[in-house]
């Protein structure tokens, strides 16, 4: 029983290579044709098709099923979907709005958003984890703290000759209000 755990037939070698050299070709032809989009992170939908693409992958070469020809079918459909999707975000506000998820402000200079922490599902324990990886030692350095739509935290710092950030950089940013503005 455990030699099947550990060992295969060779037989199959030669069909697993072959799978894994004509899904690998696909999947850089059709990068090429829908864009590098398909393999980036900046949505959800953009990190569901990247994790979606590696199964796919993994499953067409290293067994019968899917077969060959349906995994690239299946590979293929993922594509044509991001590209759909890609599309119709770029062709309507709506659309986009229905499917992007919007930044989170979590903390602004030494102001902790702690409901927004909650609504992240972060702790302060990740928050100062990210300040840490991003150099900050002191709340004064710290400009803003945003959760990104795809999950990452990116940590706005300067040092005191600037201490503003552009007002497009936090665009669309849930919770943030312009220097310049009055608070909603």
């Amino acid at each position: 029983m455990i030699e099947k755990w550990i060992t295969e037939n060779a037989n199959q070698f030669p069909m697993v290579i072959l799978s894994a050299v004509v899904t690998y070709f696909a999947i850089i032809v059709y990068t090429r044709w829908v864009g590098l989009r398909s393999l980036s992170k900046m949505t959800a939908a953009d990190f569901a098709m990247t994790v979606a693409v590696g199964s796919l992958f993994g499953a067409t070469i290293s067994s019968p099923t899917p077969t060959l020809f349906l995994g690239l079918v299946a590979i293929a459909s993922l594509y044509a979907g991001q590209w759909s999707i890609a599309y119709l975000r770029r062709h309507s506000r709506r659309f986009g709005k229905w499917v992007d998820n919007e930044p989170l402000l979590l903390m602004r200079g030494s102001q902790i958003y702690d409901q927004n922490l909650q609504r992240a599902n972060v702790t302060r324990g990740d928050l100062y984890g990210k300040l840490r990886e991003a150099n900050a030692l002191d709340y004064d350095q710290v400009l803003a703290v945003v959760f990104e739509t795809t999950g990452d935290v990116s940590v706005l710092r300067a040092d005191e000759s600037h201490r503003r950030i552009h007002p497009d950089f936090m665009n669309g940013v849930i919770d943030y209000v312009a220097e310049d503005s009055e608070p909603a």
